[in-house]
């Protein structure tokens, strides 16, 4: 059972009072660095099995490998050579397109993450992923991480099938597709040769001032969000791709970015545990594997530390509070919200400290690990909190390569069927054909892109507004009177170019009066993206959050939550009558007339 908000109190309490956190080296102790209780003390303790070397580090089963596994883990970093198993905690972005083994290598780093900048193509960003694993000989996998959420987080758009959001499951609402649909996203990464994804998003979306999450977060009801991630997280895990959940203790409810600045958490205890702790408490108790500590000042825990380096948050709220074993991620240690005013080897040391397993992106991985290191020799970490980080995430990869996967070539039918089980109607009919046989879209360029294209496939015809003639589109430079030009000469040139300036203007606005008549016999439809102001028509489609539609008056709404192809396929079946739109909003839009069909 969850703890009551007065045990987690109470917990907190008392590890203020056992552990005092200076603003940034604080005691050395840990929950791994305490000692066990002596057994000497019990005559019947004598009689009882030693204990294995996992159970030796303090790591305990139920959140994903068994003690066969830990226990080899623990004896692989307990021969590692310490800066070698300082390496083994970081995980580092990198530069280019060819894999960084040279880097990888040399530091002995636990593994990287791939950006957009990285990834060219599937065939390329695979044999990346097969060189390091093939170059860097380990004993177990390495840590080869992507932010491949679906929606506006997706990095792998040139390499793998695009997933609407997140908010898509939440608008479905249905537990069962969206395990299938991430397990087939988790195949597609599988063989492109990726362990770790960071997502899904456990955040718990607070609306229109929620200006990072959105639709990221797959509703603003906490036990809507707790139901889509366990699922989402155990679909990615059963095609052995490690599902890392995101940012606790949530970063829905927060008015600012941490990748600009320190976002400020002004909710009690209380409060948190009843909305934005709820998904994070759901998933400790699946035994979900991994978690993402955010960058975020929770005043209530632990005042102007970001909790991502602070020991009563990752410790006291995360581990003791909701009972979470398994391996803990920081954020990016390169994001503004925890770099200010500290360097990467503070950063690092604090993190771990704070009870951290995965230092994510520190500014100087070098730098980071060197830090390590002397913190070790120092006295300032103990060694077997690291052998305790390193452990946890060796067992945990090498359990998920034995999982056994999803075939690959799922995925786009996977996509689909989420778009086509979360599109929403908020005004407007239900059922039949919403547009006559030809279309004008406009709005957000991306989803006007990819929708053309299926409503094209799916025999529309589509009005485009066309660029204006090069001629039309700008005004020739008004004329400078030259050196040595005399008056009557310029006046003369500039008469001339404002008689070509109004023929211009003429012929201008006739050509835009063709273009207008032109575009106005098909059905208007306006689409809004990521971001983007409000566009209307006779038909309002948002392809991200849903809020747009409220500020518009179009009398047809529809909420696609992407603007994959998948998604985009699924409207114009909604658009010709031929589908229903069975989704809900799993959000409150003020404004609109129901929250689904």
């Amino acid at each position: 059972m969850p703890p009551t908000t007065t045990r987690l109190t109470a917990l907190l309490a008392t590890a203020a009072l056992v552990v005092t956190l200076a603003a940034c080296d604080g005691g050395a102790g840990s929950e791994s660095d305490a000692s066990p209780a002596s057994d000497a003390a019990s005559p019947a303790s004598a009689q009882e099995a030693p204990r294995t070397p996992s159970e030796e580090l303090g790591l305990t089963e139920g959140w994903g490998p068994d003690r066969a596994e830990l226990d080899r883990a623990a004896r692989i970093v307990a021969r590692m050579r310490l800066p070698d198993l300082a390496g083994q905690v970081i995980v580092a972005d990198w530069s280019g397109t060819s894999a960084p083994v040279r880097m990888v290598r040399d530091l002995h780093l636990g593994g990287v993450i791939a950006f957009d900048s990285n990834v060219v193509s599937a065939r390329q960003i695979k044999a990346v992923n097969t060189a390091l694993t093939r170059q860097v000989r380990r004993k177990y996998p390495l840590f080869l991480g992507v932010d491949q959420e679906g929606g506006v987080v997706e990095r792998l758009r040139r390499a793998a099938t695009r997933f609407p959001a997140f908010m898509s499951a939440g608008a479905a609402g249905d537990p069962a597709l969206t395990q299938q649909a991430y397990a087939a996203s988790g195949g597609e990464l599988r063989g492109l040769g990726f362990t770790v994804d960071f997502a899904p998003d456990a955040d718990v979306t607070s609306g229109p001032g929620d200006p990072t999450i959105g639709s990221r977060s797959a509703s603003s009801r906490p036990t809507t969000v707790a139901g889509q991630v366990v699922a989402a997280a155990n679909g990615f895990s059963g095609a052995g791709v490690l599902p890392v959940i995101k940012h606790f203790p949530g970063h829905g409810s927060v008015p600012a970015d941490s990748h600009l600045t320190l976002p400020v958490q002004t909710k009690s205890v209380k409060e948190l545990e009843a909305t934005d702790l709820v998904p994070f408490r759901s998933a400790v108790e699946a035994g979900l594997p991994a978690v993402m500590v955010g960058h975020l000042d929770v005043r209530a825990v632990d005042p102007r530390v970001p909790s991502s380096l602070s020991r009563k948050v990752t410790t006291g709220l995360l581990r003791d509070g909701l009972g979470f074993h398994g391996l803990v991620v920081t954020d990016s240690l390169e994001m503004t919200g925890v770099t200010k005013g500290r360097d990467a080897g503070r950063i690092a040391v604090q993190a771990m400290r704070a009870g951290a397993d995965v230092l994510l992106m520190p500014a100087s991985p070098a730098l980071a690990r060197t830090a390590l290191v002397k913190a070790v020799r120092s006295g300032t970490l103990t060694r077997k909190r690291l052998e305790q980080s390193a452990a946890r995430q060796i067992a945990l990869l090498t359990h998920l390569v034995g999982a056994p996967g999803t075939p690959v070539g799922e995925a786009r039918a996977a996509s689909r069927a989420l778009s086509a089980a979360a599109i929403t109607v908020t005004d407007g009919a239900c059922n039949g054909r919403l547009v006559e046989d030809a279309v004008h879209a406009y709005g957000d360029s991306g989803a006007v892109g990819t929708f053309a294209t299926a409503a094209r496939e799916a025999g529309l015809t589509v009005l485009l507004r066309r660029s204006t003639p090069p001629g039309l589109a700008t005004a020739a430079p008004r004329p400078e009177r030259r050196k040595h030009e005399g008056r009557k000469h310029f006046k003369a040139r500039t008469k001339a170019w404002r008689r070509a300036e109004a023929r211009r203007e003429v012929r201008l606005g006739r050509w835009t009066a063709r273009e207008d008549a032109r575009v106005a016999a098909g059905t208007q439809i306006g689409f809004s993206g990521y971001h983007d102001a409000p566009v209307d028509g006779t038909i309002a489609v948002a392809t991200d959050t849903p809020w747009v539609l409220g500020r518009v008056g179009a009398p047809t709404r529809i909420a696609t939550y992407g603007d994959t192809p998948a998604a985009m396929q699924a409207l114009v079946e909604v658009l010709l009558g031929r589908a229903t739109a069975p989704g809900h909003l799993p959000v409150e839009v003020a404004g609109v007339s129901r929250d689904g069909c």
